[in-house]
Formats: C-alpha cells, structure tokens, sequence
C-alpha cells in the first residue's frame, strides 16, 4: 500500500525542482524527503526523479504519476481546510475593492456592522473605479457595476441598479419641463464621460428605448464630482439611484419623465476563482447579500 504521506513529499519535489526547496516548505530535513520519495519509487517499481549533482527532473512516469496525483492533494487539502474553517470564528484580513458610488455612509455602516458582528475580521478597503487585478492586488472581492468581461472571476449577483434624469428646483425654475426624451437636447446636461461635453444618454420605458443626444457645461469621469454638479444646479443629471433617490424624496431634486430610466444594470460581487473559499470572505458575501443596499435593488 503506498503512503499518502509520500505521495504528498513527491507531490512538492516536483512543484519546487527540488529536494531541499521542499524540505524546507514541509518541515523536514533533505534526508527524509530523499527517503520517502525512494520508498515511493519501490512501492510502485517506477523511477520517478532523474536525479543529478546540477539538475533534478521528472520521468515520463513520474511526470504522468505527479498530473494524477496533484490534484486529488488540493482536494484532500482544501477539504481539511474547510473542516478546521467551520469549528472556528472567521478571521483574517479581507481585501474589499469597491467603486466610488459606494465610498458613502450606507456602505460604511455597513462596513462597520460587519466589523462588529466578525471582530476577528480586519479589512482592507479600496474605494476606486478602476478594475482592480484582483489576484495580481491580491483583493478577496470586489463590488462592479454593469456586465462583466473577466471570465475567470466568480461573480455572485447582488442586485440591479439603474439611473434617473434629475435637476434641482432651482435649475428648473421658469423652464418648461421635458415631456419627451428628445426635449432633453435642448437643456444643459451635467455628463460621465463625455467626450467634447456631448454624451448620448439611453432611456427606457417597458419595450421603449430612446437614445438622446446632449450637452453641456461639465463632464466628469465619476458620479460624485456629477452629482456634486448636478445639486449645484449647473444642468440636467442622469444620475444612479444611490445619488438621487433621498433628495427626490425631500425635494432637493425633482425626477424628470419619470416613466423613463435607463436600462437596468447588474451588480455583482466578484472574486478570484478558487475551489476553496475563506471563511471571512463567506460571511462577508452572505452579509452582502442580505443587505438592504440604497444603491441596488436586491436580486
């Protein structure tokens, strides 16, 4: 019967090339692991390692035995890991990356309640819009807006957002108000990422889609320094619902053809691919999940 034990020493020679490399990851001295791979290669009558003064390599056998068995050794490993994971409290730093739409105090307290209901839980916090590399940055999740175009992420759906055309009272003082898309041309739009300040804005109204041509007197590349704008009574916004929805209602700011909105967009929660998840990095999705966002209708 071969020693599980010794396939997980050959297992570590062959990722590190090397005898020493591997005692030193594992613990143990060179002889040791020199011994459990020779009595590996007994057991199973093959030679494994071509072994030299300068240079140690695989077989043909021992490269074919090592694609077997690596795998099943994450599994039995990430299993175990799992097990220890559950008889104790989450733990560790959690590196969260989120866009400046959510650098707000709803997030915050969210933030913090998570922080207290987990105190063994440190976190990192990014606030950007730019798309982290999030296994090069070393970040557990992120939070993006709109559809994704990384493949190789794990997104879990949160909710859905969408934006709405708003100005403040002020700006629309003596004005006639738009009763059409089209009637938006001709008011001064306050814009994200604008090119020459001329965007084209796309509403919807059930099976409706119109497209609009407008301008005006700032463009921006994020929704705070819009927003900030827009309140300021420079122009017409067409703002996400986490920067319009509490002035709406207290009159700060009025919704303009509110039958129409922009297309609905997702939100997800995204994170590198990995067969064996972090606790901390568990309890923090499922706390996501079950939150009562401003800035997303729950999935």
């Amino acid at each position: 019967m071969v020693d599980l034990n010794d396939i997980e020493v050959f297992v570590r020679v062959a990722q590190l090339g090397s005898f020493s490399r591997a005692a030193q990851a594992l613990g143990m001295p060179v002889s040791t692991v020199s011994r459990r791979v020779t009595t590996l290669e007994e057991s199973l009558g093959v030679t494994l390692l071509q072994r030299s003064t300068r240079k140690l390599s695989l077989t043909v056998q021992g490269r074919a035995y090592y694609e077997q068995c690596s795998e099943p050794l994450h599994e039995l490993h990430d299993a175990e890991r799992a097990l220890t994971q559950t008889q104790r409290a989450p733990e560790g730093l959690l590196r969260i990356s989120v866009p400046v739409i959510l650098g707000q105090p709803p997030f915050f307290e969210f933030v913090s309640d998570f922080m207290r209901a987990y105190p063994r839980i440190r976190v990192d916090l990014h606030i950007t819009n730019a798309f982290l590399d999030l296994i090069g940055e070393n970040i557990d999740v992120a939070i993006r807006y709109g559809d994704l175009h990384d493949s190789s992420l794990v997104a879990r759906n949160i909710g859905t957002s969408e934006r709405y055309v708003v100005a403040t009272p002020g700006f629309l003082a003596g004005r006639a108000l738009p009763q059409k898309p089209a009637d938006l041309a001709s008011f001064e739009c306050v814009m994200i990422n604008a090119r020459n300040n001329q965007a084209e804005w796309v509403l919807v109204k059930g099976r409706r889609t119109e497209r609009v041509h407008v301008n005006g007197p700032l463009s921006s590349r994020d929704f705070n320094s819009v927003s900030a704008f827009v309140y300021h009574g420079h122009g017409v916004g067409f703002l996400p619902t986490a920067y319009c929805d509490e002035r709406i209602a207290s009159g700060e700011l009025v919704r303009l053809l509110p039958d129409w909105a922009s297309p609905e967009f997702p939100v997800h929660a995204v994170y590198p691919t990995r067969r064996f998840m972090p606790q901390r990095l568990q309890v923090f999705l499922d706390a996501l999940a079950a939150w009562q966002s401003p800035s997303w209708r729950r999935a």
